[in-house]
């Protein structure tokens, strides 16, 4: 972006702030890529774990170090005690990202690597927060329901494993590998909202636990993660809705949002909408939820012809349109949306946090200090305390 050109209040969009290596994205041709995989090659192809690997390490596993990759994960499931205590202790009606953001802080206490500064010690913190927070996840959900939490599986997948602590039922192997998918698709995305809240953090020389628990809280947001359990609720909202056209010109012609349309980044349709689309239709025929398939699908038609027919044709679904009907298809409470979200991309934060502590030849100062320009009043009890050079005139 050209120097004399002002970049105040605008989000810092299209302000480059520093180098990665880790993802990147064209949002002009709707494409993403982890580490210089296309997102549609490693969601065909790969696993979670080795997605993880890949962002964690920069490159794919081979079978020998995706087996150890394994094997240290499913190693670092088990939460402490304490933080069952902990959580028995939080009021049930507790939002579920509030608290997956205040376990973050309580595993630190519990992390032998964490007043070490090493890449080694980096990677061992990421594992176990990789391992840990759907073990949270799942916990608090048992909990707030009268449950007693369930220990972890070691014959089951990372996908398979969650499940079975949510729900107490081994899953369907197919809906296990279309969570595992999903979790691949929101694994990282370069320097979103979360991300940079990560990395900002990290930058004052905090640890791993701190950045993503500042994480957390950002993609708490109703604008960031929360916007998947929005789409839902719009979703719920529509169901007994006779003629949906009409509710989606009202809603645009007033300024509202159609929630899961449109993104910061892209001006087409996000490539992760596109896998979360066929999931869901696949999904609709295998649960006989075909409602949620056709509902999802007519919002999509008629909003995007609403948008072109406005000359906004860059308005298109992103990742929460269709992630939202996926995981109600699969029976996941709407108010967990969010923290799955959030099992997935640790994988994307811990690995941007690496970057942040241990980039070749960066650039920029460690610290991130943005400039604020000063708009307000110029006064004081005395009287002008204050009077800019622009004004002495």
């Amino acid at each position: 972006m050209p120097a004399e050109v002002s970049v105040k209040n605008i989000g810092l969009r299209g302000v480059a702030v520093a180098d990665t290596k880790i993802s990147f994205i064209d949002g002009q041709q709707g494409i993403l890529i982890y580490r210089g995989y296309r997102i549609e090659e490693l969601a065909e192809r790969s696993s979670f774990m080795e997605v993880a690997y890949l962002l964690l390490k920069g490159y794919l596993p081979s079978t020998a170090d995706l087996e150890i990759f394994n094997h240290q994960v499913m190693e670092a499931r088990a939460l402490p005690d304490y933080i069952f205590t902990c959580l028995k202790a939080i009021p049930k009606s507790a939002n579920p990202m509030d608290v997956l953001q205040a376990a973050v802080p309580m595993l630190a206490m519990d992390d032998s690597d964490l007043s070490g500064d090493s890449r080694e010690q980096n990677e061992h913190m990421a594992i176990r927060l990789i391992a840990r927070l759907p073990a949270v996840t799942a916990a608090w959900e048992r909990i707030r329901n009268g449950m007693e939490p369930l220990p972890p599986d070691r014959n089951l997948t990372h996908a398979e494993n969650f499940l079975w602590q949510l729900t107490g039922r081994i899953p369907d192997a197919e809906m296990a590998r279309d969570l595992d998918t999903c979790l691949t698709l929101h694994a990282d995305h370069t320097f979103n909202a979360s991300t940079f809240a990560c990395r900002e953090v990290t930058s004052t020389r905090a640890h791993m636990y701190a950045a993503v628990t500042a994480g957390i809280g950002a993609l708490s947001g109703s604008l960031h993660g929360g916007a998947n359990t929005r789409v839902m609720a719009m979703l719920l909202e529509l169901e007994h809705v006779q003629d949906i056209e009409p509710w989606i010109k009202d809603r645009i012609n007033r300024g509202d949002r159609i929630m899961g349309m449109g993104h910061a980044v892209y001006k087409t349709m996000d490539p992760r909408a596109k896998y979360l689309k066929e999931m869901a239709t696949r999904l609709a025929k295998k649960t006989g939820q075909a409602k949620w398939d056709y509902l999802s699908k007519t919002v999509e038609r008629l909003a995007v012809e609403e948008f072109d027919r406005r000359g906004k044709s860059e308005i298109r679904p992103n990742v929460d349109f269709y992630s939202a009907p996926v995981y109600h298809m699969m029976g996941i409470p709407r108010d967990l949306f969010t923290p799955i979200f959030a099992i997935s991309r640790i994988a994307g934060w811990c690995s941007h946090v690496i970057e942040e502590k241990f980039a070749e030849a960066q650039e920029k100062p460690m610290l991130y200090r943005p400039q604020a320009e000063y708009v307000g009043q110029y006064c004081g009890l005395m009287g002008c305390v204050y009077e800019p050079a622009e004004l002495r005139h």
